[in-house]
């Protein structure tokens, strides 16, 4: 036989059938299929894991400005515009802060964000002359409080832009109680620690139990539970307009009752409010008007709970609750995150753990501590209680 052709015919054995090429098509697609969700995962575990190196910079940056100044960064510093005035703290103003800045705002420094921090130290705007650390941090014309820093943000939480500033994902934790938050020792007016405020006072040594008192100058030494045994920070998720509970809080002044807050006196007063097929919804006629800055952790620079604080009172993702007043404090302000089953927490000795939504969580519908409960009284809500508490004398003995 010549020699070409069989070549010729050998060439033609080797070609595929459009079946088997049908074939070998259909077994690709199944292995991108079943790889795919694979793929997800190993990218949310990935995203995860720079989540918790974001905290553990934050967690050496808590260490270190503890060692150059011997204390915590105060959460809830800054300067007083009117000194003498009885204008109300939460009332906005280019001429200071109503010491209203959170601990994110005097770690910069040690976090790699020593521009930042040099433009809220001395600030050089030539259209306003800002005083040194800046304006109220709900201020967009001043940079530094509208600038999104990589540090302070999860990689696993999508949001972005208006009407949100700065976003941050890791939040100072308070403790147990939200009595009293936005205040600290001090009046409205931040201008009276003692005397007159003293019933301010009062409370605020009685319910501000976390790691963190705000409005307060704090120390490793107040944490007697040991730092490894209480939690300093907490991680959030930020509120994308999806009226998802973990992201607005509810704001129904109907739920107050005489002399408390109903949330005070019961934490998981809102779950009413949530619809049934999809719980971690609220019913979306009746949540806050979010046009504004009001969604969860909009404002890194500002201390309120709402925006850079959280509590150990309802376990990881759950609800945020509380009824309206001017300064948005009055709300059960819990952690969450954009990871399954849990959030992350940044402990006192700058370990991070992640802390599964089924931890156990005491009674979440047991009244708060406040200023009638005996000092040192120990926390309702159990082992997730306990690490918000710094000074409680809990003995924690389970592994997270």
């Amino acid at each position: 036989m010549d020699r070409n052709l069989k070549r010729r015919i050998h060439s033609r054995s080797r070609g595929f059938t459009l079946v088997e090429l049908l074939v070998v098509i259909a077994i690709i697609g199944i292995l991108v299929g079943l790889l795919l969700p694979a793929v997800q995962a190993a990218r949310e575990a990935a995203r995860r894991m720079s989540c918790s190196n974001n905290f553990k910079q934050i967690g050496l940056g808590i260490h270190n400005y503890h060692s150059a100044y011997k204390q915590l960064p105060t959460h809830g510093a800054g300067t007083k515009p009117f000194v003498g005035t009885s204008t109300q703290f939460w009332q906005d103003s280019n001429f200071g802060n109503w010491m209203r800045l959170s601990y994110l705002v005097g770690i910069t420094p040690f976090v790699e964000q020593q521009a930042i921090w040099q433009q809220i130290s001395s600030p050089s705007d030539p259209d306003f002359d800002y005083p040194p650390m800046g304006p109220t941090p709900k201020t967009i014309e001043f940079d530094p409080w509208a600038t999104d820093i990589p540090t302070y943000r999860c990689p696993s939480d999508p949001g972005f832009g208006l009407p949100a500033l700065g976003r941050t994902n890791y939040a100072a934790c308070l403790g147990d109680s939200i009595r009293q938050l936005h205040n600290g020792p001090w009046n409205l007016a931040r201008t009276v620690q003692t005397n007159q405020a003293q019933g301010s006072a009062i409370k605020a040594t009685a319910c501000h139990r976390g790691f963190f008192k705000p409005v307060q100058d704090t120390r490793f030494r107040d944490c007697l539970d040991g730092l490894s045994n209480t939690i300093a920070c907490g991680e959030i998720l930020t509120y994308l307009g999806d009226f998802d509970s973990r992201g607005v809080n509810w704001r129904d002044n109907s739920r107050r009752t005489p002399g408390d807050l109903a949330v005070e006196a019961n934490p998981s007063a809102c779950q009413d409010k949530l619809q049934a097929e999809r719980p971690r919804i609220w019913l979306s006629e009746w949540v806050v008007d979010v046009r504004e800055i009001h969604g969860r952790g909009f404002l890194w620079a500002d201390f309120s709970p709402l925006q850079s604080g959280c509590t150990t009172i309802l376990p990881p993702n759950r609800e945020l609750c509380g009824a309206y007043n001017a300064p948005g404090t009055t709300l059960v302000c819990g952690m969450s995150s954009r990871h399954v089953g849990g959030a992350h927490v940044l402990m006192g000795d700058g370990a991070v753990r992640f802390v599964t939504d089924s931890i156990e969580a005491g009674d979440s519908f047991a009244p708060m501590i406040t200023e009638n409960n005996r000092p040192g009284s120990r926390s309702p809500y159990g082992l997730w209680g306990a690490l918000g508490t710094r000074a409680g004398k809990e003995v924690i003995d389970e592994n997270l």
